[in-house]
């Protein structure tokens, strides 16, 4: 089993694992994949958990060429059956961090298998019209401390629930209109602050669409009585709701990909890096190596 650990910057570089390995501390940035809203009124799509190291957190120690996975955003199926959604997909640093992804928005009178379970997740689904599914999932799945996202917002009427964001919770719909999503989470692991994995905005029932959580989570395009798809949502968010009166499908947003940053301080720096696939990218910032996974790869050194 991979040792845990902190070491702090600077410190003389030895060999781990018994297998002599050379590891590196590291800060770390990573978000899971988010999940799509539901149909005909349905929630907003849950962010994928957000969990990092920077700044003035605790270190990973990594070895070369572990593997980083980075989360799918879930893609919604499109048939009326499914009525609620997709999940996206957990990323990951090997098997030292992980990040679990959005809990999925529901749709009008989503089958029973949708919920909870499938609701909860990094941060949680909105909850969507139409019987026990009413009720926004949880968050923080994962059961980090920090936690790594909060709960979506409830539908206690027509309107769909916002998705919970990494930074607040999905608002709940209110009577005249559906939920926004909760906020994302800025970071300047790279060098550049960016808010990242917002919930998506829930849908309304002849009504305002929620707004999308900052961060990536998107409002959806569609008007009142009108299935028009909301846009897709950036990484780690989670996708809107669809809108629309109970006769039309109200198309809801996807999810968006995940995302991991692994940042190599100045004094940690190995003194070569390679990163694969060659669309992931490496950068430097004030002399620390800021490594951004966008696909699935590894780094090595």
């Amino acid at each position: 089993m991979p040792l845990l650990g902190s070491i702090g910057a600077g410190s003389a570089r030895g060999f781990g694992r018994g297998l002599g390995k050379r590891l590196i501390a590291v800060d770390y940035l990573v978000i899971a994949g988010g999940s799509t809203g539901g149909k005909r009124h349905g929630g907003g799509g849950g962010a994928g958990g957000y969990r990092t190291s920077f700044p003035g957190g605790t270190k990973i120690d990594i070895e070369s060429g572990q593997t980083v996975t980075v989360g799918a955003g879930g893609v919604h199926p499109g048939s009326r059956p499914s009525g609620g959604a997709a999940t996206g997909t957990d990323s990951s640093i090997d098997s030292l961090i992980s990040s679990t992804s959005g809990g999925v928005g529901v749709g009008y009178s989503a089958p029973t298998t949708l919920y909870p379970n499938y609701m909860n997740g990094g941060s949680g689904g909105g909850g969507g019209h139409g019987g026990p599914q009413g009720t926004g999932g949880t968050g923080n799945a994962g059961s980090y401390s920090p936690p790594e996202g909060n709960n979506g917002g409830n539908a206690p009427a027509l309107h769909g629930g916002g998705g919970g964001g990494s930074s607040s919770v999905g608002s709940n719909a209110g009577p005249g209109n559906a939920g926004p999503g909760g906020n994302g989470t800025a970071s300047s692991i790279t060098g550049t602050p960016v808010t990242k994995a917002g919930g998506g905005g829930g849908a309304g029932f002849n009504a305002p669409q929620g707004s999308g959580g900052p961060g990536g989570g998107t409002p959806g395009t569609g008007t009142p009585n009108s299935s028009s798809a909301p846009s897709n949502s950036g990484s780690g968010s989670g996708g809107t709701g669809g809108s629309g009166p109970p006769e039309d499908e109200g198309v809801p947003g996807n999810g968006g990909s995940g995302y991991v940053v692994i940042r190599v301080p100045a004094a940690n720096d190995p003194g070569t890096l390679s990163i694969a696939p060659g669309t992931n990218t490496i950068s430097d910032d004030g002399g620390d190596k800021v490594c951004v996974f966008t696909v699935s790869g590894s780094l090595s050194f």
